[in-house]
């Protein structure tokens, strides 16, 4: 496959009728398939999702996705649909060439519309329950329900334990993609034994970072840091993140080591700012003055920028996600931190776990601050296993690479493609089985 080319191999088989579900579907003739999809000219993909300078982790990831994408198949056909949040606008790049408003109905419809009529390819949706208007992010729907061409879904999040909302609507777009990407095994098991989606429908892709070189920490600590041991966590600020475990674990790390600085960089999630301002961040200063280790707790609050993130990740010593939930399906913060070759301290969410396996990283319970200190405190005590920890995952998080995921979605837009199946009408009645409903499984 040439680097700006889609060409699928499709028997000429008579038109097929398939059964997913609850839904029938109708297989595309092979001479309208291959008209699409054999030409020379550039592919044209279409995500859908949200983009920088939006400021959320799909956002980061859409961008970072089509960046690769644009390095390795170029700009010409690649164009995005981005989704505004509530009273937002941004000033968004070329490539963004439809805006979608959450909560209206109506400019779905008007997305599958442009979409539809902008000969593309290949859709892309970046799929994330909270990001799209509707009980459980249903509005997508209606802009599914009317798309002509081929779909690819990344799922950020995979619920274990859905409500009746979240299955139905994961149900539907399950049956309309032609093809779903995973970024880890327990979401496409998920996928799999609560949503009964076939495992060949599933692509499991890893979450990309940037390729980045493997350095000690010290080329980057700046005048604040010199000299000083740096323990760091980044992403924006929101409870559920944990950092208190972490201020709380400082008194007992200091009694051992006293240059020891630790950097909570980002800015307080969007979301999270509009219900209640910055109060998680002046109660986490609150602890840390209470603890007496204010000195010792440096707030990054900004959302920063690429540069300054490689910075930032670089000169940590020891990288921690202190996550107060096992219920998270992906976090880049961490696959970025791999990338960087940090060594790691997390607690142990569902992502973890997988990744940093076989001594990639050292778990610790959730809420556990005297874990944390411990874990932190061998570590710095022994820098033959620190440095052992950095390189297996750093090693490990090669496959991860931008450009690599990049081909690898190509690979899947490739397989939707040739096994592109329309549906042939648009009534849903699902089949609702017994339910937990207390579960959730969230995306970094």
């Amino acid at each position: 496959m040439s680097a700006r080319s889609l060409s699928v191999i499709v028997k000429p088989d008579a038109l097929m009728r398939y059964q997913t579900g609850p839904l029938m579907f109708q297989k595309m003739a092979p001479p309208a398939l291959l008209a699409t999809l054999s030409r020379a000219d550039p592919v044209r993909v279409a995500f859908i999702g949200n983009h920088l300078p939006r400021q959320c982790g799909i956002a980061t990831f859409t961008t970072d996705l089509c960046d690769a994408f644009t390095a390795a198949y170029g700009a010409a056909g690649l164009v995005v649909a981005a989704v505004n949040d509530p009273q937002s606008s941004y000033s968004y790049p070329a490539r963004v060439q439809f805006e979608i408003t959450q909560n209206d109905l109506s400019s779905y419809k008007a997305a599958a519309d442009f979409l539809n009529s902008s000969n593309i390819d290949i859709v892309c949706l970046e799929h994330e329950y909270g990001i799209f208007g509707g009980k459980a992010g249903g509005h997508i729907l209606r802009l599914l329900q009317h798309l002509k061409t081929p779909l690819v879904t990344t799922l950020h999040t995979v619920l274990r334990e859905p409500d009746v909302d979240q299955l139905m609507v994961m149900q539907e777009i399950a049956a309309r993609s032609d093809r779903l990407i995973v970024m880890s095994e327990h979401s496409s098991r998920f996928l799999q034994n609560v949503f009964r989606v076939p495992h060949d429908k599933i692509d499991l892709i890893p979450h990309g970072i940037p390729d980045m070189p493997f350095v000690d920490a010290a080329s980057h600590k700046d005048s604040s840091t010199e000299g000083k041991t740096v323990l760091l966590t980044f992403g924006l600020l929101s409870p559920n993140k944990g950092f208190e475990s972490v201020i709380r674990a400082l008194p007992r790390i200091l009694s051992r080591h006293k240059k020891v600085v630790y950097v909570i960089a980002g800015a307080t999630h969007p979301h999270v700012r509009r219900r209640e301002g910055d109060r998680y961040r002046i109660e986490l200063q609150a602890l840390a003055e209470s603890l007496g280790v204010n000195e010792h707790v440096v707030f990054v609050n900004r959302f920063v920028s690429p540069q300054e993130m490689a910075s930032l990740v670089g000169s940590a010593d020891i990288y921690i996600t202190p996550y107060r939930y096992e219920a998270q399906a992906v976090s880049g913060t961490l696959a970025y931190a791999m990338g960087k070759g940090k060594a790691i301290i997390s607690t142990p969410y569902w992502y973890a776990t997988e990744v940093l396996a076989d001594g990639r990283g050292a778990l610790v319970p959730f809420d556990d601050s005297a874990a944390i200190a411990d874990t932190a405190t061998e570590l710095m005590d022994n820098e033959s296993a620190l440095q052992a920890m950095r390189k297996r995952a750093y090693l490990y998080a090669r496959h991860m690479i931008w450009d690599q995921v990049a081909q690898s979605y190509m690979q899947s837009f490739v397989r939707a493609g040739a096994g592109h199946r329309q549906p042939v009408r648009e009534a849903f009645p699902l089949t609702i089985t017994a339910l937990n409903v207390n579960g959730r499984l969230m995306s970094a």
